[in-house]
């Protein structure tokens, strides 16, 4: 049995799950997530605690299993903290900006960048290099961070360009003089 989709979900006091048929709905302080499951997964709701069971032994029962219960157990998370991905800019002149909520970047190219963040998503800069994609929806919070960091992602030579917080990049070794 999948080790993670038989974990029960603890539902905090704050947060409030709804589940009509295989439509799961969550509501908490930071505002509600609703997601559809596949119709085979049983979620069931008990005193607070959220559990999920699969159908069959069948290798995609064991996947939908794990999967099924992780995704429930994000929008709770979501709902009552949040999730951020911090993102940094490396490199000589590169650096970034907020014009209202979107986010200019400028990091190499003739013009710079305006990234305008997705619904339920906002950006927040804390210097012209380090800002944070902060929202309740992990996949969208991953999916900004991902879009912002593929205009310049780092590159192997010198290590310029958007890396996540932490990312390390191996470097190559240059051209050697004859």
């Amino acid at each position: 049995m999948s080790r993670i989709g038989r974990a029960p979900i603890t539902v905090p006091d704050k947060v409030k799950v709804e589940l009509s048929g295989c439509d799961v709905k969550v509501t908490g302080p930071k505002g509600s997530l609703e997601k559809t499951f596949h119709p085979s997964m049983k979620i069931k709701i008990d005193k607070g605690i959220v559990t999920v069971e699969r159908p069959g032994d069948s290798k995609f029962h064991r996947a939908l299993h794990g999967l099924t219960r992780q995704l429930i157990f994000n929008m709770v998370h979501g709902v009552t903290v949040g999730f951020q991905r911090e993102l940094e800019i490396q490199g000589v002149g590169y650096r970034a900006e907020l014009v209202g909520k979107a986010l200019k970047i400028a990091v190499g190219f003739s013009h710079p960048i305006i990234v305008k963040p997705v619904p339920g998503v906002q950006v927040v800069l804390d210097d012209p290099t380090h800002f944070k994609v902060m929202g309740m929806d992990k996949e969208l919070v991953g999916m900004m961070a991902s879009k912002i960091r593929g205009f310049r992602p780092p590159e192997p030579y010198k290590g310029k360009g958007i890396r996540y917080k932490g990312e390390v990049v191996r470097k190559k070794a240059g051209k050697t003089a004859a």
